[in-house]
């Protein structure tokens, strides 16, 4: 099953789908989870990662929103979504910096995924404000 199926079969879809936005909900969804599981972990690492931690549950926080809110096409709410989409950028390039500061595994992968979905989240938003939707 694909989030992009899903959202391209939306009867109020139609002819309107938006590829871009459409890839921002798919990597927002794992970006959410990946910053979930990496604010986790760095509980689990010695020393104090409170703010990795912090900044890793914003991201999730946002991403998620972004991926829910993002996803539903019904009279699509577009101010909200751009504003969302613009929190997400903010987010992820929050966490990706604070993670490229600790050298462990679980951070540079939650570094990786940020920065994909932060380039994905521009991508949608342009392409929203090129469409004037």
């Amino acid at each position: 099953m694909s989030i992009k199926e899903m959202i391209s079969e939306h009867p109020s879809v139609g002819s309107d789908y938006n590829e871009q936005l459409a890839e921002a909900v798919k990597h927002a969804m794992y970006c959410a989870a990946i910053c979930n599981s990496c604010a986790d972990a760095c509980n689990a690492e010695s020393g104090d990662m409170s703010e990795c931690i912090r900044k890793c549950m914003d991201c999730s926080d946002i991403c998620q929103a972004v991926s829910t809110v993002a996803a539903r096409r019904t009279h699509g709410n577009t101010v909200v979504i751009k504003s969302l989409l613009e929190a997400c950028i903010i987010a992820c390039k929050v966490c990706a910096e604070e993670c490229a500061k600790h050298d462990n595994a679980h951070c540079k992968r939650c570094e990786r995924m940020c920065r994909e979905c932060m380039e994905d989240c521009t991508k949608a938003l342009q392409g929203m404000v090129d469409a004037a939707v």
